[in-house]
């Protein structure tokens, strides 16, 4: 009998422990905040907000951009809740809004800012001996050459690798066909290792 009433406390136990995880899982966050839980919202914030951050920074290059876009994205997620689908994850939902606003606040900009921005993030070749030695590391060529690669291949590198997404949560995320995004990585990597290998 002591063994029964000890399995049953385990029991509700256990029971408790997965209502509590499935309370705060990412979709149950999406529901509550689509009935208006504002709770909900700043536990979403909490938990994706860096992510999403950085993400938005590697697309525009500009923390002041990254730091609106992130809060317009917030706002897109409080006003859509109820038309989250769940055909994918809430990371990658959130991941596809972010891409999208970046990529429109990237076409609002002029012609002259585009231009700017891509003389400042060309690497300058005549460094001195110091900085050649400095720039060896290993973890440093990859972030330079990173930077040297077309966006389309910089995008599809990120979310993989940074932000740990599959080919096919890649591929809706940027709004192309899984076999575009192998192709895409292949490039990437053979174009990443020519880079990282140079001298």
């Amino acid at each position: 009998m002591t063994a029964v009433c000890i399995r049953g406390r385990g029991a509700a136990s256990a029971s408790e422990q997965a209502a509590t995880r499935d309370s705060s899982s990412d979709e149950t966050l999406i529901s509550r905040i689509a009935d208006g839980d504002q709770l909900a919202m700043r536990k979403l914030f909490a938990r994706h907000r860096v992510a999403l951050y950085r993400w938005l920074l590697r697309l525009v290059g500009d923390e002041a951009s990254a730091e609106d876009l992130l809060s317009e994205v917030f706002l897109d997620v409080w006003q859509q809740a109820a038309s989250f689908e769940r055909r994918s994850s809430v990371s990658t939902w959130l991941l596809a809004i972010a891409r999208y606003k970046a990529l429109s606040a990237r076409r609002r900009r002029t012609e002259a800012e585009l231009d700017e921005a891509t003389v400042s993030a060309v690497p300058d070749i005549a460094d001195d001996p110091e900085v050649v030695l400095q720039k060896k590391n290993r973890a440093e060529a990859v972030r330079q050459s990173l930077a040297c690669l077309s966006p389309e291949h910089r995008e599809v590198i990120d979310l993989v690798y940074y932000h740990g997404k599959s080919l096919r949560e890649v591929a809706e995320i940027v709004g192309i066909k899984e076999a575009t995004v192998k192709t895409r990585m292949f490039y990437a990597r053979k174009r990443l290792a020519e880079l990282v290998a140079k001298p």
